[in-house]
């Protein structure tokens, strides 16, 4: 459901973490619309109903995921991808977002024009870092690889990030198709980027089961798991989750629009608490799904009945959750809970 801006607005006061918001899905309409005329692009007149969710779409994830092909060929110059974590750190800030984990894929970015990926690093670190002090507020970034990618890119992502743990980079995060591509080929990989002080996520439990997540834990060394909505089908995955503390980090309308709550269903966000996982509230890719973050606040108030009181212990538990050096991230919580009044 698309709720409006003066819905939103009771929710756009409070403090908000973020640990879940891809770069790739958060380009604004007339930026891409200035993008294709500086570069020559050709853009249909509904340029929107290919790189955004609309209300008639199927929901599955072939549609959603079919946003990207588009999205990925805006990705022109240096200029584009400098402007485009900007306007991410930017449109954050103006939704009360305190601390914001963005992560980014090296290889996408890099693709469209062959772009060594240490100079696309290079480009989203600084932008990142100089938005950050604009607008006040602290930014981590993840660096992201897909499964469906050789692991050869992936270690190379892995070093490029390690040797930016001092300039914002917080963590490395396995996404893409974990129902037809395997996570264990990228064991050692994300071993290599923990011993190297990097923070692990993993997609797991989205598009495949609960073994996918008892995987990231136990064999990946997840800390925290993106999505993760389908743990509840297995007892001992739902207990080693809990037992572990691992962070679950939840996006409820990205869940629905790409068909991983089948239409009908009401989603599991509540059980979850209910199971007493820990569990975040997040994004994934705002401008695809046209929402922002006070939007899933609402959603999830409103819609899956979760009282104020509880989001405003999860927007805590995101900052406590947080790959924030330990200062850094006592602060955060310190800020978050004044603010919250809690």
């Amino acid at each position: 459901m698309k709720l409006s801006h003066t819905e939103t607005d009771v929710f756009r006061v409070y403090p908000k973490v973020e640990l879940h918001r891809h770069l790739e899905g958060t380009l604004r309409i007339e930026t891409m619309l200035e993008i294709a005329r500086k570069h020559s692009i050709t853009v249909p007149a509904s340029l929107s109903g290919l790189v955004q969710v609309q209300d008639g779409d199927p929901q599955t994830f072939q549609n959603f995921l079919a946003k990207f092909n588009t999205l990925r060929l805006f990705y022109r110059s240096p200029d584009v991808i400098d402007r485009i974590t900007r306007e991410a750190v930017e449109d954050a800030a103006s939704d009360n977002v305190r601390y914001l984990e963005l992560r980014f894929n090296p290889v996408a970015l890099s693709r469209a024009e062959r772009f060594p990926m240490h100079d696309v690093m290079n480009w989203v670190v600084t932008s990142a870092r100089e938005s950050a002090k604009k607008y006040k507020m602290k930014v981590g970034l993840i660096a992201s690889v897909n499964r469906h990618e050789s692991t050869e890119l992936a270690e190379q992502v892995a070093w490029l990030a390690a040797e930016h743990v001092k300039n914002g980079v917080v963590g490395m995060d396995l996404a893409g198709n974990e129902a037809e591509f395997p996570a264990q080929p990228f064991a050692g990989i994300l071993k290599e980027a923990r011993q190297a002080g990097l923070h692990i996520t993993v997609h797991a439990g989205e598009w495949a089961g609960a073994k996918n997540v008892r995987e990231a834990i136990d064999e990946l060394g997840a800390e925290r798991i993106g999505h993760g909505v389908r743990v509840l089908e297995d007892g001992y995955t739902t207990a080693l989750a809990k037992e572990r503390g691992t962070v679950f980090e939840v996006c409820v309308t990205s869940n629905m629009q790409s068909g991983v709550i089948p239409a009908g269903q009401k989603h599991p966000l509540p059980k979850m608490l209910e199971a007493g996982l820990n569990v975040t509230i997040n994004t994934d890719d705002p401008s695809v799904s046209r929402i922002t973050l006070s939007h899933e606040y609402r959603v999830i108030c409103t819609e899956l009945g979760m009282s104020v009181d509880t989001l405003k212990q999860r927007i805590v538990a995101a900052a406590q959750a947080s790959f924030l050096p330990a200062k850094d991230k006592e602060e955060l919580v310190k800020s978050v809970k004044k603010e919250l009044k809690l």
